[in-house]
């Protein structure tokens, strides 16, 4: 079997488990690591993913990796992650989860935005830029990136 072959087969098989446990797959990779590979299976939800959720459902995750061939019959290591906060914002529910944070996005036609997400639907976004708010169709923004914050103070804004 094709690695392509292998990861869409693999994408079937953790699908329905996420989508039980009410997580989006958000990456999926296979990974030579030696002489075993290493799977990665990132995945998120609007109300964030916690420990516990992750350990449940990687073990349902391990279960039905045994229970099919998938893998073939190398040694694989399975590894259940949440997105990191390098991931790059580039689908509205990523946008949506990114409430609250402060983000930089360069815009299509040149120049960027920086701002607090207050609210994002399937069409766009809207900043807080100093106080005033600014609306963003997902067609005129690249890539966002959360910044990161030692200190937020909510009052402040």
């Amino acid at each position: 079997m094709g690695a392509q072959a292998r990861r869409e087969r693999l994408a079937q098989l953790v699908a329905p488990i996420l989508a039980e446990a009410g997580l989006d797959l958000e990456g999926l990779d296979i990974t030579p690591v030696g002489k075993r590979r290493l799977v990665r299976v990132v995945v998120d939800s609007d109300d964030g993913v916690d420990l516990e959720r992750i350990g449940e459902v990687s073990q349902k995750i391990s279960t039905a990796l045994d229970e099919v061939d998938v893998m073939g019959q190398s040694p694989y290591v399975l590894e259940v992650t949440s997105p990191g906060v390098d991931r790059p914002l580039t689908e509205p529910r990523h946008w949506r989860r990114a409430r609250g944070r402060l983000v930089h996005a360069p815009l299509v036609a040149g120049g960027q935005v920086k701002g607090r997400v207050i609210d994002a639907d399937e069409t766009g976004v809207t900043f807080d830029v100093d106080g005033q708010s600014q609306v963003y169709a997902f067609s005129d923004l690249g890539r966002g990136k959360v910044q990161v914050e030692f200190r937020h103070d909510d009052a402040a804004d």
